[in-house]
């Protein structure tokens, strides 16, 4: 389960980033979250909730918003949906892509008190 690793990661950036602001409780966390990290958000959630016992980041609510899989063709420069990871541009089938999105896994924004 690697989404504890990452929970502890997070964890590590609330904590920083509410030392270097001044901020005595965080109450919500909102996340970006790439479909390709393959990250199961309820798994996360619980994760965290369970290392940021006795922290002030305790009980603060975790949002995630999921961030859809983008590729854009080098050759046609067509956008599209990335389905099933399957890296073939739909309009002139070259497997020549570029990721645009959903790889993210990034802290958006923290609130507290």
């Amino acid at each position: 389960m690697h989404e504890m690793a990452i929970a502890q990661g997070i964890l590590n950036i609330v904590l920083n980033t509410a030392i270097e602001n001044q901020v005595g409780k965080v109450t919500n966390i909102k996340l970006l979250i790439g479909q390709m990290t393959q990250i199961e958000p309820e798994s996360l959630k619980f994760g965290f909730a369970a290392l940021s016992m006795g922290s002030i980041a305790e009980g603060a609510s975790v949002e995630i918003t999921i961030v859809p899989l983008v590729g854009q063709c080098n050759s046609c420069r067509q956008k599209f949906a990335v389905e099933r990871y399957c890296f073939l541009c739909p309009n002139c089938n070259s497997a020549n892509v570029t990721v645009l999105s959903g790889r993210e896994l990034a802290v958006e924004y923290l609130e507290g008190e």
